[in-house]
């Protein structure tokens, strides 16, 4: 009875935020440009390889994993830039005053099952003790719309910085959903951090469209609808 009453009450929340995110208007011009809050790694050699191997059919799943959390990382790098820091100065073993910074507000990290885990990895190397919660959002194979399953969410979310990880974004309704469950669990939108690896130019404008203030961080945009491959690469399944 207790599992079936939370599977009401979450059926009932996304029920709630689909008629919220259609309130707000989905809708965008196909040729806009992409606001100056979307962050796409900057292309270089050493990227556009990586891009390769993690593309290529024939890439073994161990340097699929391997490559991947090189990306994962350099992912949350960018993304840790636009997280909240104050000024720090510290001693030097040679004696000096060093003027530096520190975060001044605690990380949590929210992972959209189960794609998102594929970005742990990197976020444990730049942000170790950020505080882990998990959101299982699937779109309904007769409606297309997304559907919040399952939500565990640290306590502290509402006045902690915040990580959103999710490898891809296609047509954004997925990442539309988790945007608004974290804005319900009291999360101010310029404290999201939004981190993923491809991302179409139809979802990552539909995201901006309606929340403007969201910072997005992108490894690699796409024009088409691709649909989603990382996950079942990285974990082999």
């Amino acid at each position: 009875m207790i599992v079936k009453h939370i599977q009401r009450a979450l059926l009932s929340k996304s029920d709630e935020h689909i008629k919220t995110l259609r309130a707000l208007g989905q809708g965008y011009d196909a040729d806009e440009p992409l606001p100056a809050n979307v962050k796409v790694l900057k292309d270089t050699p050493q990227l556009r390889a990586m891009h390769t191997i993690l593309h290529d059919e024939e890439t073994t799943r161990e340097d699929f994993v391997f490559y991947f959390d090189r990306l994962a990382t350099l992912l949350v790098e960018r993304g840790s830039d636009h997280l909240a820091f104050k000024p720090k100065e510290v001693q030097t073993p040679q004696g000096f005053t060093y003027a530096g910074l520190e975060l001044s507000k605690d990380v949590s990290a929210v992972v959209i099952l189960r794609s998102g885990g594929t970005l742990e990895v990197g976020l444990r190397r730049v942000v170790p003790d950020a505080r882990i919660g998990r959101l299982l959002i699937q779109s309904n194979a007769r409606t297309g719309e997304p559907e919040l399953h399952y939500q565990n969410l640290p306590s502290s979310l509402a006045k902690d910085s915040v990580l959103v990880l999710d490898p891809q974004v296609a047509t954004g309704a997925g990442a539309l959903m988790a945007v608004t469950v974290l804005k319900d669990h009291g999360v101010d939108e310029e404290r999201i951090v939004f981190v993923t690896y491809l991302a179409g130019l139809g979802g990552l404008r539909r995201l901006t469209k309606v929340f403007p203030k969201l910072k997005i961080i992108v490894g690699k945009i796409q024009e088409g609808f691709e649909r989603r491959w990382i996950d079942e690469r990285y974990f082999g399944s």
